[in-house]
């Protein structure tokens, strides 16, 4: 009989011989070369050279990898520190917890620091600009690895697109709850809307350099704050919302204000530059 609610899938790994091919890691790599493939694109549009495009990834892919574990890692440190925590865990990616504030915020940093030691095609602000469509399209790939590792579902629901949880994976307390919202699919979704509006909301091409990448975090932000508010996995309260509520709201907020002063601040040069001409 036909079941109406989304499945779990039954492996996270795949066999070829002496490899094991895990499917988390592989909604990453997938995610990389999507966003590499957009980001070229959007690249050479901006006057770059792509070759730069990709001496950059070098360094940037990395980075975000590290980044993203190592917050995953300090905001959970009881699974990896401790009398019940494993160290040699957190070198596991493969199993999932990777942070999207720690990817972004070391990616960022690694991409500042490479444009930093040399001249360049396009410029830094630009660069980002360029890459936040691809990397809103590799979030939405990349969540699918949650999928399959039977993680990141939110509360108990009946809706016809709920989830369905196997007992071995309910959290404690939800062991009488068969279907839960699929927040990973509510997260790609999203992730691949705001993309969409990046790339081709007319308005978007009227902000200054530099805030195309704010209005990324920006939305995404907007959209976290809500679907970490269905999760139910173990997390970190503050103040009776999650850690990641809290870091999205914030993130978010700043950004946008950032994204406001900075297009005030053009607007009035603007406005300067044709008096003085007048």
């Amino acid at each position: 009989m036909f079941d109406r609610f989304l499945p779990t899938p039954s492996s996270n790994s795949i066999e070829l011989g002496a490899i094991t091919l895990h499917y988390y890691a592989l909604c990453i790599l997938l995610g990389i070369i999507v966003a590499l493939a957009i980001g070229s694109v959007r690249w050479r549009k901006s006057g770059g050279v792509t070759s730069e495009l990709y001496d950059l990834a070098i360094y940037v892919i990395p980075a975000g990898i590290i980044g993203g574990r190592l917050y995953h890692v300090i905001t959970t440190p009881e699974l990896y520190f401790g009398a019940t925590g494993h160290l040699s865990d957190a070198f596991k990616i493969w199993e999932g917890g990777m942070g999207i504030w720690g990817a972004v915020a070391l990616g960022t940093l690694a991409a500042y620091i490479y444009f930093r030691r040399g001249n360049r095609t396009i410029t830094f602000v630009q660069a980002l600009d360029a890459l936040a469509p691809g990397v809103l399209l590799a979030q939405a790939i990349g969540r699918w690895g949650n999928w399959f590792n039977h993680e990141l579902f939110g509360s108990p629901s009946t809706l016809p697109w709920a989830l369905k949880v196997p007992l071995i994976d309910r959290p404690s307390g939800y062991e009488s709850f068969t279907t839960f919202h699929p927040t990973f699919l509510y997260e790609s979704i999203w992730c691949l809307l705001c993309a969409l509006v990046l790339l081709y909301l007319p308005q978007v091409r009227r902000l200054v350099p530099g805030n195309t990448f704010l209005l990324y975090i920006s939305l995404y932000c907007l959209g976290r704050i809500w679907i970490e508010a269905l999760r139910i996995d173990r997390a970190h309260v503050i103040l009776g919302m999650r850690l990641n509520v809290w870091v999205a709201a914030l993130c978010g907020l700043i950004s946008l204000l950032f994204i406001i002063k900075r297009q005030k601040f053009a607007g009035s040069d603007h406005a300067a530059l044709g008096t003085i001409r007048a």
